[in-house]
């Protein structure tokens, strides 16, 4: 229901929409990450609805937000096997896409990744050359 509107019928609702050129669709998405300069704020099966009206998309997320501080999702983290407490963060997305790029597994890449301090083009072409 539209503010001011009062009670709208469908059909009228409907009629509005296309007087409007508003569309509607419903996104199978998995997650949704928000992130502002303090924290993220992470989606878990949200439902989102994008919606496009005379040209303009917006989109709206409904689902219960969890709050974790920034970088905290989708980073391995690699302790480097040693003794001298470097950690790095290795991002997920970089692992999947040197693991794909190269053909290997993601373990491998990982590996690869750790060797070439986290640069996935470096991992790609030392795998390459394998």
């Amino acid at each position: 229901m539209m503010p001011g509107m009062g009670r709208m019928n469908p059909r009228m609702m409907k009629k509005l929409q296309k007087q409007l050129k508003q569309s509607t669709e419903e996104i199978d998405a998995t997650e949704v990450i928000i992130r502002t300069s303090e924290k993220e704020l992470y989606f878990d099966a949200p439902a989102v609805t994008a919606m496009d009206m005379m040209g303009q998309k917006s989109y709206q997320v409904v689902g219960e937000p969890q709050e974790r501080p920034l970088g905290s999702g989708g980073t391995v983290t690699d302790d480097g096997g040693g003794d001298n407490g470097d950690a790095t963060e290795i991002p997920a997305e970089d692992v999947a896409l040197v693991a794909a790029q190269a053909g290997v597994s993601e373990d491998t890449a990982l590996e690869a990744l750790r060797e070439c301090n986290g640069e996935p083009a470096e991992a790609i072409i030392q795998l390459m050359e394998d």
